[in-house]
This record gives C-alpha cells, structure tokens and sequence, in this order.
C-alpha cells in the first residue's frame, strides 16, 4: 500500500506559496496561469493522494502552454508526449505517472531521465516513486484534499529558477 503525500509543513520560505482550490475549474484555471510561464528545462513534482487534482492541473499547465490536445493520467504508458503552441514553439510537454513505478531503479528504462534532460517540460506525477533519483532543481506541488471540493496546493520551489517562477506566479495568478 502506498503512503500518503502529504503537504510538508516544514517548509518556512518566502518563496513557499500555500493556496486554496475551491473547485476543479479553479485548479484547471490555477495550472494554465503556472503554464504560461513555463520554459524548455523546466521539471514539476506533482505529489498528493488519489483524487487531490494533479492531472487537473496538469491539464491547466497544458492548457496555458498552448496545447490543444487531450490530457490524460499515463498511469499504464507511464508517459504522454504533448506540443505546445506556437507561443511557446511547439515545445514537448512530457506527462509521467510513476504510481505504478514499485523500484526507483525502475525508471532508468522509462525514457524519464531523457524527458526531464530534454528540450520541452516535465511534468511527474506520483514522484515520490522515483526515490531520490530526480534533480534536485524543480517545482515540487504538494495536493492535498480540504474538503469535498475544495484542495490546498503548496508550491516548493528547489533552485533559483523555481523560486523566480513562483514568484512571477504568484504576481499573474494572485494580482
């Protein structure tokens, strides 16, 4: 049985952003503010329990890259392969799920290392999975449910890089 993901309460920055999703249009709309300021390097942690909206957001996130494809939970590929827009020249967006990732050493042959290296975004699902084999730069994105409809995010940022995105985040999404 897996652990839960919980919200780290821990973590004391000024660059930590705690918020509040009162439903799923708003957690949609929430990823796409996130998606627009995204860049080719870029490598988010999505980390939560069943049902606390990753893959929403990481619809919101494709969404506001300019992608106008379908978004769904790789849970049995363990990667899906997206475009961006124009905007954002039609960069790659790859979508991992590591939920049914059992041994870290498992993911040396999914192609993850190649998607996070690579020219497009990285977005990971159930990262826990990967143990302490991913960079130590990203976006971790702590999901947790509130309430019936309603989830807190915490947005952790890990490198300079991440810390300026969430700032520029919380300046377009929050202004």
């Amino acid at each position: 049985m897996r652990m839960s993901k919980h919200i780290p309460q821990t973590v004391q920055s000024q660059h930590v952003l705690d918020t509040i999703s009162h439903s799923v249009a708003q957690t949609i709309r929430l990823g796409q503010r996130l998606g627009e300021l995204l860049q080719s390097g870029d490598l988010l942690l999505l980390l939560g329990d069943f049902g606390t909206g990753k893959t929403h957001f990481i619809k919101g996130i494709v969404q506001g890259l300019g992608s106008t494809e379908l978004v769904n939970s790789p849970s049995f590929v363990l990667i899906n392969e997206y475009r961006a827009g124009p905007h954002h020249r039609a960069m790659p967006i790859y979508h991992a799920d590591l939920y049914r990732i059992e041994d870290p050493d498992e993911i040396a042959g999914i192609g993850l290392e190649e998607a996070w290296a690579g020219d497009g975004v990285c977005l990971i699902e159930w990262a826990e999975q990967a143990g302490g084999r991913l960079p130590n730069e990203h976006l971790a994105i702590y999901l947790q449910h509130l309430a019936e409809t309603k989830r807190t995010l915490r947005l952790v940022p890990h490198g300079a890089r991440y810390e300026t995105l969430v700032a520029e985040f919380k300046k377009t999404a929050f202004a």
